[in-house]
Order: structure tokens, then C-alpha cells, then sequence
């Protein structure tokens, strides 16, 4: 498997950034390796809070929750998709698969050997981490889902997700600062812009940014769709607490807390909240109150 790597001048000076990399080595499912980078903040010895971002975003995403975290006496761990951030870039679209993203998490997730987990999880950070829940529940004390699905292709996805798919495989420049800009609310800096950039030197590093819409399953045969209702499965028989934190503004994602809150027993008596002008990336939006969410959640169980 061929890879691209950013190079570490490109992540230097990045507003509100100043977190220490951290690496791990993966199986690339071909007989190479890949780098996986992440940020590995607070108490070594304290349960971790887990925070997984999607797409097209990067451990950036969590900057202003982290010290929040930190601040409570909590240890945070972020990592960097495969494609994304830090992290090594396989060259071809086809390098690209769900199962392929949820194998090189599983083996991250184990190498760093993580238990007591609290999943804050938002877009391909949930498609991803709800799976490794499944595989691994052992591990996963609580989740926090926010603005993302595990969709098994069987019910539509919907006029807002059909076109970003679309937009995502026609624009021939994948600008993922504007990309994010134009899922937040608040809307972002000059700077900030530039940051959600930095992993992106040209083009070629972005084919894991552009494969990821296509991988979502949108029909009942997908790839996916069968592994991911295994995966429902297993998660409606989990009594871990599930708390539902969405975005007001995000039209992608809008009802499908309603699904985690039915099927997921945990869910059940749980304070759900609707974060208002949150949009798709509401850790940019309403940062602090997601972060406030999590908090609770973990005091109170």
C-alpha cells in the first residue's frame, strides 16, 4: 500500500493547538504498516474519555474540549483516522473501506489498550467507534453520540446526505476548511480554515476525504450494511448509559437521535438534549456544552 505522510512543518503554529503527537503503528491488511497519530492528554492512570471526529475533520475538531477534560481530572485520547490529520494517507480511493477504517481502529484501539472508555463520538467518529463498541464492549463504559449514525443501507438516507455525496465526488477541489466552515454555525477563523486544511498539502492527500462519503451504506447490500447490523445486535443488547447530544442546525443528522434513543437500552431515562446553534460539527459551535454533556454523564453514572 502506497502512503502519503504530512509533513510536520504543515501542522506548526495552529491556533489553540498546543497538544504533543502521539504515534502508533497499525497493520495496513496488506503486509505494510500505517502510522496512526493521537493526542493523549490528562492523568495516564484515569479513565479515558475517547473522542473520535469524521470527516473531512481531524483531532483538531477537539481542541477546545480537551483542556475542559483535562481541567476535571480526565485523561483524553484523540486520534486521527487513517487519511486524516497526522496520520498516514494511503494513496488510491481503493485503499478505502469501512471495514478496512474499523480494522485500523481496532488494532489502534488495543495497542493502546484503553478500558473504562467514554466514546464522544460525531460523523465517521460514530460509524467507526459504534463498532468498535460492538466488537470490543468490554472496553466502553458509557457513549456519548453526537450528530452521527450507524446506518445499515436499509432506510433511506436522505436529501441532505444525497447531496453532500454528490457535491463530495464532483467538485474538483475538495476544500476541507470551507467543507467545515459550512457546517458550523459559529463559523470559523481565517486561521482555523487554514488548520482543518493543514493535513491536505495538494489534492493527492485527500482520496481517503473523498472516498469517505461513498463508503457510508446506502443500500441494503452495501459492503457494510450486513457488518453494521451485526453491530446494531450487539449495541441493543448493551446496558452501557448512551446519552444523545445533537446539533440544532444540523440538517444531515436531524432524527437520528430519535434511533439511538429507541434501540440502544441505555439510552433509556436518559437527559437527551438538543444542542441549540450547533450545526454538523458542533464541537466547533457548542464545544463546551458537548463537553459539558459528557461531564455529567460520567458523574452521574
Amino acid at each position: 500500500m502506497d502512503i502519503l505522510r504530512t509533513p510536520d512543518e504543515c501542522f506548526e503554529n495552529l491556533p489553540d493547538f498546543d497538544f504533543a503527537p502521539h504515534y502508533k503503528t497499525v497493520d495496513d491488511t496488506e503486509g505494510g504498516q500505517l502510522r496512526v497519530h493521537y493526542l493523549d492528554e490528562g492523568p495516564s492512570d484515569a479513565s479515558p474519555i475517547l473522542v473520535m471526529h469524521g470527516e473531512p475533520t481531524w483531532c483538531y475538531l477537539y481542541r477546545h474540549m480537551i483542556p475542559l477534560f483535562t481541567a476535571a481530572g480526565h485523561r483524553v485520547v484523540a486520534p486521527d483516522l487513517v487519511g486524516f490529520g497526522r496520520s498516514d494517507k494511503p494513496t488510491k480511493r481503493t485503499d478505502y473501506t469501512y471495514q478496512r477504517h474499523v480494522d485500523w481502529m481496532t488494532d489502534w484501539l488495543q495497542q493502546v489498550d484503553l478500558t473504562n472508555i467514554t466514546l464522544v463520538c460525531q460523523d465517521w467518529g460514530g460509524l467507526i467507534g459504534l463498532r468498535l463498541v460492538a466488537a470490543m464492549p468490554e472496553r466502553f463504559a458509557r457513549i456519548v453520540v453526537a450528530n452521527t449514525a450507524l446506518p445499515t443501507g436499509d432506510q433511506p438516507m436522505g436529501k441532505a446526505f444525497e447531496g453532500w455525496r454528490e457535491f463530495s465526488q464532483s467538485t474538483p477541489v475538495f476544500n476541507t476548511g470551507k467543507i467545515v466552515y459550512g457546517g458550523t454555525t459559529s463559523k470559523l477563523t481565517e486561521a482555523e480554515i487554514a488548520a482543518y486544511d493543514a493535513p491536505f498539502p495538494d489534492e493527492s492527500f485527500k482520496e481517503g476525504a473523498r472516498q469517505f462519503p461513498m463508503l457510508v451504506p446506502a443500500s441494503p447490500d452495501d459492503p457494510a450494511a450486513q457488518p453494521n447490523r451485526d453491530a446494531w445486535k450487539v449495541l441493543m443488547g448493551l446496558d452501557i448509559p448512551v446519552l444523545t447530544a445533537f446539533g440544532s442546525d444540523d440538517k444531515i443528522m436531524a432524527g437520528v437521535d430519535k434511533v439511538f434513543q429507541k434501540l440502544m437500552p441505555g439510552a433509556t431515562g436518559q437527559p437527551h438534549t438538543i444542542l441549540e446553534g450547533g450545526n454538523h460539527f458542533l464541537q466547533e459551535d457548542v464545544g463546551p456544552e458537548l463537553a459539558q454533556v459528557a461531564l455529567d454523564l460520567i458523574a452521574r453514572t
